[in-house]
């Protein structure tokens, strides 16, 4: 089911609005949902410090790691099964 969203702005942003949806080939009200959707996405990334110190945690441990060569042929291997 679709809804309707009414936003109240000035003529000014609505023309600004309008040439930037433009510019993509996309009707405005599909650029506002891309847009509504791109800053819903990047407002749930959360704090950024609490993946610094995820981050800082994960550098302090030790785990055995294989040879970069071989990582990066399985790698390799693994993105072209993928695409089989």
């Amino acid at each position: 089911m679709s809804t309707r969203l009414q936003v109240v702005m000035s003529e000014a942003e609505l023309e600004r609005f309008q040439q930037a949806a433009a510019r993509r080939g996309l009707s405005l009200s599909e650029w506002v949902r891309q847009t509504l959707r791109d800053a819903e996405a990047s407002a749930a990334i959360g704090d950024p410090r609490h993946k610094l110190a995820a981050i800082r945690a994960a550098a302090r441990l030790e785990f055995p790691v294989g040879d970069i060569d071989t990582m990066l042929d399985e790698i390799e291997r693994g993105y072209a099964q993928d695409t089989a």
